[in-house]
């Protein structure tokens, strides 16, 4: 047996890629262009060596903090480029290598200015809206002003309060008797402010200005007819024009404070008409003037932001690069003579003869007279997990590391989740009507990948983007699903010959309750058709289903099982073989593995035996005779016999491993008191280069590991059970989806169609077409997506899968996203 396992494969694509721990010593002068070269290839992960010192502390402190400040002035021209609604496509040729120096200074410069563009563009746009404000305010705020010989009096608010007339503020003469009264103004006392506000401030500031002055005041406004742009925002925003009357100079300075709170500009309007035609005149030639002025301005500036714009992406890829290269470096240790570097990190033991030719290229290319110096160093922590993987096996890796990154060569549950997952969903979602509508999506995203991979989408579409090859296995999936169920949006449909029964007399041509009788082969593929509509199609299909549910649920536990001997075996952890994998395998197939098999030969034989009496009373009554419940000659001593495994299963789990590991403890520690003291020893069953080393310090707590082995022990018993019963959402799930697609059917669309009114069949129809999309197609997906996780993460990883592993993550120029400046 053990020669016949030595010659089995080591799963090298089941586990993830052998990992080397490496240093390297590099010369000052080539220690840049060798992080650059290194980060190119983006197979090696460096180590921290400087974890105690703060980001201050470290050598290339000031070179990250130059490249942050450039990456702050490139965002800041991305976004001047962007706010000027440019569109500045990057150059194809290739740009020459620029200098990190030359290119902090070319960002200066042009930052300094396009800084000093804006200053006078602001400058000018706010002399212009002052004029501008003055224009709309000289030619509204003169249909208020009374002229020597008429009274141009625009839409004024008059505001009724009882403080008009309040004891000890009654003047000589009404403000609206003042107005009206020929002659000059400044005759009765009566001035006026005019000024203009924006819109969402008027109420309050016309309130303030009632208040202040104790309602003596008339306030007149009206809407201007331009927007103002806002110089801060760009945004253009709605002004009102107001005018107001008032009496005497406390009531003016309170108003002209109010103006300045509210922001309200206040402009001179002249009472003379004459002099309001020519202050107009002179304004709109100085706006004539800025208007030229601001194009210009604003044609220089597009100008300069257009020939940043050119050169934009390729600058901020460089600055991105280098502010890596210099963090890398920084994870670097300085050797006491400044000469050199020392680095340390992991690599994939594939990738040592790229690294070493790239660094040898690095030390030719920067002429440098020594050698960078790299060789491999003897791991003791535990080295972190790569696996390599493709579009297709990408986003199953990904389902798995959402629950946890596999341990440092750890059976990889991914492998095997590109078939499981995808089944076990269509076994929930089984109908190849909806099977060809989720492969229609699933085919569209695959044509358009080239071009969707290269734009940025939003979160549900780019999880549904990333997702593309689980959506086409999972349709594939469905649709053979489906025709084992034989469901057509819950349609029956006879695609492989005709069905194995037929009516029993003419009488029951029209019936599909009763009269039936076999009178051929059974059907050749899936689900006889005559089953749907019959009396029995439920029962028989609750039965079909459940039972293979516990086929399935039994059967991947275990797979889980056996990969859990498999990671023993590779592990070199015989304990965990003798008292783990064989009372675990013993204790679920005693139970539930002869459950299947009941099952299979229920199947088989077509016996009427009840499977839940054999299964309560094999625990009940072991010795009682089974009667008309026997499948098969011995099967009451084979009932006693696994009844008995499983009990002596439950104490085998539990008490020899425990004092097994004590007894190996016990002969470690008498072995090294006659050893020399201080040796720094490994443990004995690991060796030297292996990533389980450094665990040999802890203390062994004995009570401590019993307890973990009873919970694990416990967990498992009590799993045994509560996983098979998991299984049964397969069941649940599968018959959910036929009942509701059957519903929607024959009460919604059938319905319809049986009236002659084409208005009611084109609505059966669109809620038909609704509930399939919304409810069928999304909700039941995501719920069938969900559970199919569940299994596969509790019932299928919880029996071999540690997940306590760290991600691979090499210093990679490709994996540097906009977000890392």
């Amino acid at each position: 047996m053990e020669e016949f396992l030595d010659k089995l494969p080591q799963m090298d694509l089941m586990r993830s890629e052998k990992m080397t721990l490496v240093q390297l010593i590099i010369p000052v002068e080539s220690a840049h262009r060798s992080i650059t070269y290194l980060g190119e290839l983006g197979l090696l992960q460096f180590r921290d060596l400087n974890a105690d010192k703060s980001p201050f502390q470290r050598t290339f402190a000031n070179q990250v903090k130059r490249c942050g400040e450039m990456s702050r002035k490139l965002r800041f021209f991305k976004d001047q480029i962007d706010k000027a609604g440019l569109r500045c496509s990057p150059r194809h040729e290739i740009e020459p290598d620029i200098e990190l120096g030359d290119l902090e200074r070319q960002l200066a410069d042009h930052e300094h200015e396009v800084l000093e563009m804006n200053s006078n563009s602001e400058k000018l746009r706010q002399t212009y809206n002052e004029l501008l404000e003055f224009k709309i305010v000289l030619q509204k705020a003169s249909g208020f002003l009374v002229s020597s010989n008429a009274h141009a009096i625009g839409e004024e608010t008059e505001l009724h309060e009882s403080t008009y007339s309040n004891n000890g503020f009654i003047e000589t003469a009404s403000l609206l008797e003042q107005e009206m009264n020929p002659g000059p103004s400044s005759q009765s006392g009566l001035r006026f402010i005019s000024g203009i506000i924006n819109k969402d401030k008027l109420l309050r500031f016309e309130r303030m200005l009632f208040r202040a002055t104790r309602g003596n005041m008339l306030f007149n406004q009206t809407p201007s007819d331009e927007e103002i742009m806002d110089p801060s925002t760009s945004e253009m925003v709605e002004k009102i024009v107001f005018v107001v009357f008032f009496s005497g100079e406390q009531a003016r300075t309170k108003i002209l404070k109010i103006c300045e709170a509210f922001g309200a500009n206040c402009y001179p309007v002249p009472e003379d008409t004459t002099k309001q035609r020519q202050l107009t005149r002179e304004v709109l030639s100085r706006l004539s003037d800025l208007e030229a002025t601001l194009d210009a301005g604003t044609r220089h500036r597009n100008s300069a932001l257009n020939s940043v714009g050119y050169s934009l992406t390729n600058w901020m890829t460089t600055v991105r690069r280098e502010k890596a290269v210099y963090d890398t470096l920084n994870m670097l240790n300085f050797d006491v003579t400044k000469k050199c570097l020392v680095g340390e990190g992991w690599c994939p033991t594939f990738a040592k003869t790229q690294i070493h030719e790239v660094l040898q290229r690095a030390t030719f290319d920067s002429n440098s007279q020594v050698g960078v110096i790299f060789h491999v160093m003897q791991a003791v922590e535990s080295p972190p997990t790569y696996f390599r993987t493709n579009k297709l096996t990408n986003a199953f890796q990904e389902i798995i590391d959402a629950y946890g990154v596999a341990r440092y060569q750890e059976a990889n549950p991914a492998v095997y989740s590109v078939v499981t997952y995808p089944f076990l969903f269509a076994v929930m979602f089984g109908d190849w009507g909806h099977g060809l509508c989720l492969l229609l999506g699933a085919l569209y995203l695959l044509a358009r990948e080239r071009k969707l991979s290269t734009q940025k989408l939003g979160s549900f579409m780019e999880m549904l983007f990333g997702g593309r090859y689980v959506i086409l296995l999972m349709s594939l999936f469905s649709i053979y699903c489906g025709l084992i169920y034989n469901e057509f949006f819950s349609v029956p449909f006879h695609i492989f010959g005709g069905s194995a029964y037929k009516c029993r007399d003419t009488t029951c041509s029209d019936a599909y309750t009763v009269g039936l009788v076999k009178y051929r082969d059974p059907y050749p593929f899936g689900v006889d058709p005559s089953w749907y509509g019959s009396r029995s199609e439920l029962p028989y299909l609750n039965s079909l289903k459940m039972k293979m549910s516990i086929l399935l649920g039994i059967a991947q536990m275990n797979l889980g099982l056996i990969l859990s001997f498999f990671n023993a075996r590779f592990f070199g952890s015989s304990l965990d073989i003798r008292y783990q994998f064989i009372p675990q395998m013993i204790f679920l197939n005693s139970l539930f593995g002869y459950l299947s098999l009941l099952i299979i030969i229920k199947w088989c034989t077509g016996s009427q035996a009840d499977l839940y009496h054999v299964m309560i009373y094999m625990f009940l009554s072991p010795t009682e005779e089974l009667g008309e419940n026997e499948l098969f000659w011995g099967q009451r001593p084979l009932q006693i016999l696994l009844l008995l495994s499983a009990f002596i299963a439950v104490p085998w789990m539990l008490f020899p491993k425990p004092f097994a590991l004590r007894k190996i403890h016990m002969e470690r520690f008498q072995g090294r008191t006659y050893g020399v003291l201080g040796s720094s020893e490994v443990d004995l069953d690991v060796e030297p280069d292996s990533a389980r080393g450094g665990h040999h310090e802890e203390e062994f707590n004995f009570s401590e590991i019993f307890v973990h082995q009873l919970i694990h022990s416990i967990e498992f018993v009590l799993g045994s059970v509560s996983n098979t019963a998991s299984y049964l959402r397969l069941w649940a799930l599968s018959l959910a989806h036929s009942e509701l697609s059957t519903v929607f059917y024959e009460k919604v669309l059938l319905l319809a169609w049986g009236y002659d009114n084409i208005l009611i069949r084109l609505i059966g129809v669109a809620v038909f077409a609704f509930a399939t999309a919304f409810i069928l197609l999304m909700m039941e997906t995501l719920s069938a997506f969900l559970h199919a996780l569940r299994l596969h993460w509790v019932e299928f990883m919880g029996k071999f899968f540690h997940g306590d592993g760290y991600k691979f993550k090499p210093f990679s120029f490709a994996l540097i996203s906009d977000d890392d400046e």
